[in-house]
């Protein structure tokens, strides 16, 4: 099985059902990666207990090429998990769209802050909402030329 190219940090199960199905239509399903919590996404990604066990032998799960992610996450929210994923080498890089429902300008610059490369909002109308995360997908996983694998050291 290929390693998750895309990982949703995302509470409510009807947001990730709607994610999911409008992701589906530019990757297959097997190929997104959902985390119910801020905990649970920063085990995924820096290797805690999240991350599933791997058959001996086998190389690690490559890293997502996109993270989703929402802001208001129960226990650990979206700002600290953003500021985790920054704090990491392993991580540092790795492009973070903040989801969010907020259009609080204190929330956009937080988030910018702790180091997200967009803010998308949260449509309250699902085929909106499905359209702009099918675009930001694209973009970010079609588009974008991401970073190198082995950045220089400055």
């Amino acid at each position: 099985m290929a390693s998750p190219i895309l990982l949703l940090v995302e509470d409510s199960v009807e947001d990730v059902q709607l994610i999911v199905s409008a992701l589906e239509k530019v990757i297959p399903a097997e190929l997104i990666a959902v985390c119910d919590s801020g905990e649970k996404a920063v085990d995924y990604l820096l290797g805690g207990e999240e991350r599933p066990p791997l058959p001996e032998g086998t190389l690690p799960l490559a890293l997502p090429l996109l993270i989703l992610l929402d802001l208001n996450l129960p226990r650990m929210g979206g700002l600290e998990v953003l500021q985790r994923i920054r704090s990491d080498p392993a991580t540092s890089l790795l492009p973070v769209v903040v989801l969010s429902a907020s259009v609080e300008q204190r929330d956009i610059q937080a988030a910018m802050l702790a180091g997200a490369n967009s803010y998308m909002r949260k449509s309250l109308d699902h085929g909106r909402l499905a359209e702009h995360v099918r675009l930001a997908a694209r973009y970010w996983l079609e588009l974008n030329i991401g970073p190198p694998e082995n950045p220089p050291k400055l």
